[in-house]
């Protein structure tokens, strides 16, 4: 049954890829739509605009991945109007499956298909293996950040007001009971210094995992309040620490912490270039 499922996914959305006179892969937002089984455009030019936000927040460009484009189509007697339509890259087909009605089995299943396919595209130039320890960490937490946009959207539907007790929730599962407070303290943090910045690339994986199933679990679940979301993300946090455990793995407070934080070796790289 598995295996029927991957490859239905992959064909329906690979049959509606459209290629370029340059060589670059889009999608049409209509025929999108259709396969994620809407029937009404309003409603799904909602989860595009919403899409959009993400996009924006990312620090991505918008219209370099949501550009409009139109054609004629016929209304009957003869008569035409134009219908708005946008090209989708990749990456906005992935938010947009983000953002998408997670009850469709469809769109479980996007989810699954472009998250992969993103972060395989995310990674052509340079494979991951071949990236220094510093260029992993710049990667991981690129994702971490936008994962981390996505579920706070995600844990605002569920109910969450308190966002705070909410990622301390999971930062206490997945570290046997420490908030973010208790990480930076022991990682000899300053006040207000980001914890996530100051991870090395395994660690931040670690907190990656924890992120994304969180997010797909409370749309799952279909959690409506607050309470039942931080228990979610705890208890999320703490199999994925049960599962490193198993695996023999290295627990996220015993790994080590880098001596440099992203922040500075940005700023670092900075200085080498107005020099």
């Amino acid at each position: 049954m598995k295996n029927n499922l991957i490859e239905y996914n992959e064909r329906t959305f690979e049959d509606i890829k459209h290629i370029d006179e340059y060589g670059n892969e889009y999608w049409l937002a209509r025929e999108l739509m259709l396969a994620l089984n809407y029937k009404k455009w309003e409603k799904f030019n909602n989860v595009i605009n919403n899409a959009k936000v993400a996009c924006e927040k990312s620090n991505n460009i918008v219209d370099d991945h949501f550009p409009q484009v139109g054609k004629m189509v016929s209304i009957g007697s003869g008569a035409k109007r134009k219908q708005n339509d946008y090209k989708l890259s990749r990456y906005a087909c992935y938010l947009i499956v983000q953002n998408a009605d997670a009850r469709k089995e469809i769109v479980a299943l996007g989810q699954t298909y472009f998250a992969i396919q993103t972060r395989k595209m995310e990674l052509t130039e340079k494979e991951y293996s071949k990236l220094s320890e510093d260029e992993k960490r710049f990667y991981q937490r690129d994702l971490t950040r936008k994962g981390n946009f996505s579920l706070n959207q995600t844990a605002k539907k569920a109910g969450v007001k308190n966002f705070d007790k909410f990622h301390n929730a999971g930062y206490k599962g997945l570290y046997n009971g420490e908030t973010a407070n208790d990480i930076a303290k022991r990682k000899g943090l300053r006040y207000r210094e980001d914890i996530l910045d100051n991870m090395g690339s395994e660690e931040l994986a670690d907190n990656l995992f924890r992120i994304v199933q969180t997010e797909q679990k409370l749309k799952r679940d279909n959690i409506d309040n607050e309470n039942a979301a931080n228990k979610t993300h705890y208890e999320v946090g703490k199999k994925i620490r049960e599962t490193i455990k198993e695996l023999g793995g290295t627990m996220p407070e015993d790994l080590e912490t880098p001596t440099k934080s992203l922040k500075e070796l940005e700023n670092s790289k900075n200085k080498k270039l107005i020099i």
